[in-house]
């Protein structure tokens, strides 16, 4: 694991998280879990969303498996294969929820959600980047919109090509980012859904980045080329000038040395 430690550590160091990056590996058999790793049902003695858990994850610093026995959370049920939607039942509560006007575009966001098929991962195990304890299939990282500015820019520094999302403000982290990023083999922007805010804390200032883990590699090159030039974080702004007050005088014609000469005692 020792190399993904290591890049962990460079990203830290280019982009200074304010939690810990996430290193996520999707296990097509359970019993691949490795020993010693918490699981939410039998150690927490709750069942919590993919979002909680990367919360423990990033903010702990602890590495946890979730399986459909430690799941709460249907969204991802459906989009991680492991309880999928009757539509009927989905279409309902979207409707009922006014994520969806009617039946037909209620329809057609379940239709948009991205899953995985039944069998394909049967465990999801989450691990701080910089002492990852599986090798991961995908990284997240919770950024501010400067940070992420730099993570694009590391991203698009090899190959000239931009990053391409999509928002739905809905199974943002856990499928728009994770299984996107997993599918699709791309880098995704992700804003943060409702259930990640109420349930796994993710704050207003809060955006994320999911990537392919292949993609450790040319992300953190291209930080470190881009951070040569001065391009880096925390943003250096522009201080060499010379302030004023008003509209026209300079700080050093108003506080002149001596003071006002018309004033007595």
């Amino acid at each position: 694991m020792k190399p993904w430690q290591e890049l962990g550590k460079e990203l830290r160091r280019y982009i200074n998280p304010e939690t810990f990056p996430v290193g996520i590996k999707l296990l097509k058999d359970k019993t691949e879990i490795p020993s010693g790793i918490r699981t939410p049902l039998k150690d927490l003695k709750v069942k919590m969303a993919h979002c909680q858990a990367q919360a423990i994850c990033r903010k702990y610093g602890w590495t946890i498996a979730m399986t459909q026995e430690d799941l709460g959370c249907a969204i991802s049920g459906h989009t991680y294969g492991w309880e999928p939607a009757d539509p009927e039942g989905a279409i309902d509560f979207l409707t009922r929820m006014n994520y969806a006007a009617d039946s037909p575009s209620a329809l057609k966001i379940l239709q948009t959600f991205r899953t995985l098929t039944p069998g394909q991962c049967e465990a999801v195990v989450y691990s701080p980047l910089e002492w990852t304890k599986v090798e991961p299939d995908v990284i997240l990282i919770y950024l501010n919109p400067a940070q992420l500015m730099r993570c694009v820019h590391g991203s698009t520094q090899r190959t000239g090509q931009p990053i391409t999302s999509s928002f739905t403000g809905r199974a943002a982290s856990c499928t728009e980012g994770v299984l996107g990023a997993f599918l699709d083999q791309s880098p995704k922007v992700v804003i943060p859904g409702n259930g990640d805010r109420v349930w796994a804390t993710a704050q207003d200032h809060e955006m994320a980045y999911a990537f392919s883990a292949f993609h450790l590699k040319d992300l953190v090159e291209g930080l470190a080329r881009t951070h040569e030039r001065g391009i880096r974080y925390p943003i250096p702004s522009f201080l060499r000038y010379q302030p004023e007050v008003g509209l026209t005088l300079p700080l050093t014609d108003i506080f002149k040395p001596g003071g006002d000469k018309d004033q007595k005692g």
